[in-house]
This record gives C-alpha cells, structure tokens and sequence, in this order.
C-alpha cells in the first residue's frame, strides 16, 4: 500500500523575514488583488512562484522567470534546505460558526501511485488547462511547492499516538492568519518515531482530499523524466503531502455553490420540468436558506434563489433516491451534486457537462451571501444554496473506483502554501 517516506525540506530562513508574511493560500484560491496584497506583503512571497505571472503582454516566460527567482533565493539564503531528513507535524486551530477546531496533519513524501493501482485515490474530476499549468510550472522550477492533501484510516490509533506526542512540544513555528486560523508547525526526527509511521502507511490507502490537478501533474512530470531517462537522482517519484485521519475531529467541509449566469430563465417553466423530482415549497427569508437545509440533512436538498426576499426549496422525492445516473457508481448517484446536476442544470436548464467543465453557464461560490448578492445584482440569474459533501461520502465514491462532479468538496481552512517545500533535484 502507501508509501510515505521522510522529506530534506526547502524551507524559508530568518533572512526572508517573517514567515507569515511569506506564505500564501492555494493558488487556485487567489484572485488578482490578492496576489498583489501578498507581494506588497513581502517581496519573498511564495505566490512569486506559484502562482507567477507574465511580465510582458503576450509573454509566455513566466514559469522560466518562476525557475530562475527560486534559483535567486536559494543562493541568497532566503530559502534554504534543512539540515535533517524528517517529516513535520502541521495544526491548524479555527473556529466555524462559534465553535472550535483543530485540525492535525503529517506532512512528508508519498510515492507516487497511478490510480488505477488503488492506493492513491481521487474523489473529483479534473481539467486539462489547469494540469498544463502545473506541469508548466513544475518543469521549469522542479519543486512541490505545496502538499496534496489526503486523508487515510487510523482505527488502530498507530499514526494518531505519534502525532500527538509530537505536538506536546513547542512548535517550531506558529503564527494566526488574517481569518483568524493558527498555524502550527513541529518537526519529528526520530528515527524509531519515523519508522513507527513509515510501517503504520504501509497498509493504508490514501483518498485525496485537496489537490487533485497536483497530483495528477506529478504523474505526468514522473513520467515524462522517464521518457527522458532523466528521473534516477530525483524525488520526483514522490508528491509531498499533508496526511489527515479521516475520523480527525477538526475536518471541516464547507459546501460549492452554484450560480447560473448567461440565460434567460422561466421559473415556472423550470419548475414545470423538474416537479416529477421534487417537491417545491417557497420560503419567505433568503438569509435562513442555511438553516433549512441543515435539517435535511438526509435529503436531496436545495434552495433555489432567483432574487428577492425568499427562497424556493428543491426537495427530492424518494424514486430519486433509487436513480443510478449515466451508469456510474451508486455512492455516485447519491450525492447532492449529482442530483442537483443531472436533474436540474443538465435536464432543467440545458447546461450540460462540457458546459459545466468549461464554467460557461456555471459559476461556484462557497458564500451563501455572495450568491445572493449576485443575484440581487443581476451577474447570475439563479443561485442554487447547497449542503457540504460528508467525509463518508468521499471515501465511498473513492472505493466505487468513481469521481464527483468538479466543485464538489472545500476542506477548510486551506493548507497554507510556503510551510515545507521539496525540491525534486534533490534527494537527501
């Protein structure tokens, strides 16, 4: 099964100034002004290189000028390698509606598995212009700037028991973002500590949480060192990733919106198609959506917003719950995105899947209130308010063999991008 090894990180020094001021979310996550934000931040932002941009109009050298500011780093001491091989533990402390998280994972490398072998799994679909990007990006810097993340089962406690004692220490570094999430950083180095960790993955399946256009680009990378007879000396076998039990009490998913925009919509027409699903009632308050769809939790759900005070509940009646849809997975079928796009955006509203891949007629948002709002605004025409993807839900379209619709899972909070990196040209 999995394989996880110890990782010789790439690591930001004192040099650089503080670390806080140097990290930065997912790329995928940042907008335009944010990525300036953080470069006036600190002219040492990780978003530099993982998220780099064209200087020039119509230029194509931002994945050299990435390489080339990373070589510049590493010789001016702004980053530097580690001393020591090892793995680290990573916590983040958070609070969702008033109560209180915290998150434990172990960050290290993982040979790098197809998924048709079953030890690496993915639960989302991908796209290829985002794939081209990393593989861009990781051929001209040869590093893993962030970690996928994935989530394994820990009934016997092996893996759980190492981390914890870990964590009794004081962290290495520790800092609170700007949403208010404390970042925690430890490192383990002992030898009879790693190995304990090393055996405990070696009968464990991996199901990806976060990362899946990452880790499908490593594939591509190791396999096109090895085409050119190029991938002996690298670690670029390997993906770094943050490991999470799937039973840590601190997993949070946040659900992914959906917006229509560019149509043209009758909704009574609409509704008309769709009553042979779902049962319809109106609500008079937008702002309670949340909590209506809370207490069905049980249910296909949905709340329909096209604008004004209320809201139109989506209820699905009970033969949905038997449909199999294009002939996947059962744990396929079942999910709430699944219903709300065979049933509603596809035979409803005519957006279908190369639409939705292409985010032609279909836009995501993990606010409620930015949904609304864009609505109210006149950008989208419908908004469609939805409950979060369940953790058993993952593992078991995972174990199908199968894949959700894109947009289906946001872990929060975010891994932060910049803690331990790892350079593929170097091994050991």
């Amino acid at each position: 099964m999995a394989e996880v090894r110890k990782i010789k990180a790439l690591l930001y020094t004192e040099k650089a100034g503080r670390l806080e001021d140097n990290v930065c979310p997912p790329y995928d996550i940042i907008s335009g002004e944010e990525r300036e934000r953080l470069i006036k931040r600190s002219p040492y932002n990780l978003v530099n290189l993982e998220l780099p941009v064209d200087t020039f109009p119509d230029s194509c050298d931002r994945y050299d000028e990435a390489g080339k500011k990373l070589s510049e780093w590493i010789q001016t001491g702004i980053l530097g390698r580690d001393s020591k091989e090892g793995m680290f533990v990573y916590r983040e402390k958070f609070s969702v509606k008033g109560r209180e998280y915290t998150v434990t994972g172990l960050i290290c490398l993982v040979k790098l598995y197809d998924f048709s072998e079953k030890i690496v799994l993915p639960h989302e679909e991908t796209l290829s212009k985002a794939k081209t990007d990393r593989f861009n990006l990781m051929n001209a810097t040869y590093c893993n700037f962030s970690s996928v993340y994935s989530l394994y089962l820990d009934p016997a406690g092996t893996i759980k028991r190492v981390l914890l004692k870990a964590v009794e220490s004081k962290p290495e570094k520790e800092f609170t973002d700007e949403e208010g999430v404390t970042h925690l950083l430890w490192k383990i180095e002992d030898e009879n500590e790693l190995d304990t960790l090393i055996r405990a993955f070696s009968d464990k399946q991996l199901f990806i949480a976060d990362g899946h256009h990452r880790y499908e680009t490593a594939l591509n990378f190791k396999k096109h060192l090895e085409n050119q007879k190029k991938l002996s000396g690298t670690t670029a076998d390997c993906m770094m990733m943050t490991l999470v039990d799937m039973d840590d009490e601190g997993l949070v998913i946040f659900p992914t919106h959906r917006l229509v925009t560019g149509l043209d919509i009758d909704k009574q027409e609409l509704l008309e198609k769709i009553s042979g699903y779902f049962d319809i009632q109106e609500y008079p308050d937008v702002s309670k959506a949340g909590e209506i769809l809370e207490k069905f939790r049980n249910k296909h759900v949905f709340a329909m917003y096209d604008g004004g005070e209320g809201f139109t509940l989506l209820s699905a009646k009970p033969q949905v719950d038997d449909m199999v849809f294009e002939s996947r997975s059962k744990a396929y079928s079942s999910l709430d995105v699944t219903v709300l796009h065979s049933l509603i955006l596809e035979n409803g509203l005519g957006i279908d899947k190369q639409n939705m891949a292409n985010q032609i007629n279909l836009r995501y948002t993990r606010s409620s209130e930015e949904a609304v709002e864009r609505v109210r605004k006149g950008e989208c025409s419908l908004a469609f308010i939805i409950n979060p993807t369940q953790i058993n839900e993952i593992k078991d379209v995972s174990l199908a063999g199968d894949k959700m619709p894109q947009k289906s899972t946001y872990f929060y909070p975010k891994l932060k991008t910049g803690l331990v990196m790892n350079q593929l040209n170097q091994r050991g």
